[in-house]
């Protein structure tokens, strides 16, 4: 996400999560990409991932952990990516446990 930065990259997963775009290092006006991130960013987008068809991920556990970190409520995020607390609280815990322990 170095292209578009962290905040970037989250509007664009929650624009486009779920579905295809489509990536050119010469995109078009009317490309919803650009209408997000504007043609240059487009353009840098497509020359660092690769041009054509992209399978867009959903990105919600990461973008619930970049929001708890940033002292979002769990029901916040939850009201934000459409989830329920119960999978908010599950991504967390998720996250967490798959952290290396500094002491034994």
């Amino acid at each position: 996400m170095t292209v578009l930065g962290v905040e970037g990259g989250i509007d664009f997963l929650l624009q486009f999560g779920g579905g295809y775009v489509y990536l050119s290092e010469r995109p078009q006006d009317r490309s919803p990409v650009v209408e997000l991130v504007g043609a240059e960013k487009a353009a840098a987008l497509a020359k660092r991932i690769g041009t054509g068809g992209l399978r867009v991920p959903l990105g919600k556990p990461f973008i619930a952990a970049y929001l708890r970190a940033n002292n979002w409520s769990i029901n916040a995020i939850a009201r934000r990516l459409h989830v329920t607390d119960v999978t908010v609280r599950k991504w967390l815990n998720d996250a967490e446990d798959r952290q290396l322990k500094l002491s034994l």
